[in-house]
């Protein structure tokens, strides 16, 4: 199967990339290759991605993407995205075809988790 014309990689700002990386890491358990102080990349977590240092951040307010993450669990999910220092910025509401919350990680980043059970 080609690749060509498929998204490949993505990537983020942040203002603080260790408290970014620690916060993946413990809530995901993703881990990084640092490439330099002002880049860290990431990989294996359905798009390989990056975060660089910039006093930016993604925010579906000033017209970002929202990059949404499927768990299976998502009452633990928001647990394990709070116990990390992520901050809820949506509580778990219902919508078509399942349930989903939005957060933004310590560097100011807003993603989502969604599950399609328990709608």
């Amino acid at each position: 199967m080609s690749e060509h014309g498929k998204l490949n990689y993505v990537e983020f700002p942040s203002p603080d990339l260790q408290s970014t990386k620690l916060f993946f890491e413990r809530a995901f358990g993703w881990s990084f290759i640092d490439y330099g102080p002002e880049y860290a990349a990431f990989s294996g977590q359905g798009l390989d991605g990056g975060f660089f240092k910039a006093n930016l951040c993604s925010s579906t307010a000033n017209g970002a993407a929202l990059l949404v993450f499927f768990s299976n669990d998502l009452e633990r999910t928001l647990g394990k995205v709070t116990e990390a220092g992520g901050s809820i910025i949506k509580p778990i509401f219902s919508f078509p075809g399942g349930r989903r919350f939005h957060f933004t990680e310590p560097g100011g980043n807003e993603f989502a988790v969604w599950s399609d059970t328990g709608a």
